[in-house]
């Protein structure tokens, strides 16, 4: 992935961090930046502009980074469905990181950030991304991580096919 060719939209209702995040990513050599202090604002640039990847705030003004990205997954009038998104925030509650994944985040990153940390999360977006799942209440990347060895609960995939006996319990 070339940072130089990606366009990138930060979605935060406080200049600082727009500013901060914008020279972290102009560090990285990142050019192509774009900001919205709200949600509506970032709904209406994406309408209007080419975005490779998003960087959200949870807490917006009017508005949370988990709504922005559930309008994003899925509304019928959304101009990128799979538009990579990163939060980006100090909100590190374990409710807040839930309800973050359940709206369609790709990553989160917990404030304060580090060069390092953000580039980590932009490539595991870009190099890693897992595949989204459609689901009746669900859209987004699959929220599965890994293939935890000490879940024994029913596999509910089509790709999960190793079944998991009562004598394993």
């Amino acid at each position: 992935m070339l940072l130089k060719q990606t366009s990138f939209l930060i979605v935060d209702d406080n200049v600082h961090m727009r500013k901060l995040l914008r020279q972290v990513l102009n560090g990285l050599g990142c050019i192509h930046i774009w900001e919205a202090p709200s949600a509506a604002d970032a709904y209406q640039l994406l309408s209007v502009t080419q975005i490779d990847m998003a960087l959200v705030d949870y807490r917006l003004e009017g508005s949370s980074g988990a709504d922005l990205a559930r309008m994003i997954r899925r509304s019928s009038d959304s101009p990128n469905r799979f538009l990579p998104i990163i939060m980006v925030t100090s909100y590190s509650e374990r409710s807040k990181i839930s309800e973050a994944i359940d709206s369609g985040v790709d990553e989160f990153l917990a404030k304060p950030i580090s060069t390092a940390e953000l580039l980590k999360r932009i490539r595991a977006v870009a190099d890693l991304r897992r595949p989204f799942v459609r689901t009746p209440h669900f859209f987004g990347p699959d929220r599965r991580r890994r293939d935890d060895p000490r879940y024994y609960g029913p596999r509910r995939r089509e790709s999960d096919t190793v079944e998991r006996s009562d004598e394993m319990l």
